[in-house]
């Protein structure tokens, strides 16, 4: 079990919060977890409830997502200091859109969303931190989805031809 001092060593570590001060560090680590995944185990499942925010602090876990006539895809794989859960930090979600698997051993750092969206309520300089960081993954990740529905389309969708190609 990680102590309380652990945590704040481990965020240091996190490129989004080796610029905080030591009392914002150790605001995070007291709303914080670490979460240990063998190969297959499942952190959260699509639709399940929200509950945390994670950080992958090593290994691998995959993002896979349940489309009608294709089954589960897999659109996205998260590394070292990759972020997973992030619906769970805004007000709209109330259910994951995506479970997570492990694809290798791996350990996380959880954020109670609710406690943590506490903090940033409370300290509007750190939230502020956060919540910016945080668009960028969404954009991000968005990004990725795109990609992927723009490759299941191509996949499925007889090839267009080009008119003057039948020249």
């Amino acid at each position: 079990m990680y102590l309380q001092a652990d945590l704040t060593k481990t965020l240091r570590r996190i490129p989004w919060f080796v610029d905080l001060e030591p009392d914002k560090l150790s605001r995070l680590s007291s709303v914080a977890s670490i979460h240990e995944l063998q190969p297959g185990q499942v952190l959260f499942r699509e639709g399940d409830r929200k509950d945390c925010f994670y950080v992958v602090l090593e290994g691998q876990v995959s993002l896979d997502m349940e489309v009608p006539t294709r089954g589960v895809v897999t659109f996205y794989t998260a590394e070292a200091m990759d972020v997973v859960g992030w619906s769970s930090m805004t007000p709209i979600a109330r259910q994951r859109t995506a479970t997570v698997r492990a694809r290798k051993p791996s350990l996380l750092i959880g954020f109670n969303s609710e406690l943590l969206q506490q903090i940033c309520d409370e300290d509007c300089e750190l939230g502020y931190i956060i919540m910016r960081r945080l668009a960028n993954v969404v954009a991000n990740r968005l990004l990725t989805i795109r990609l992927c529905l723009l490759d299941i389309i191509a996949q499925t969708e007889p090839q267009a031809t080009h008119p003057s190609a039948d020249r």
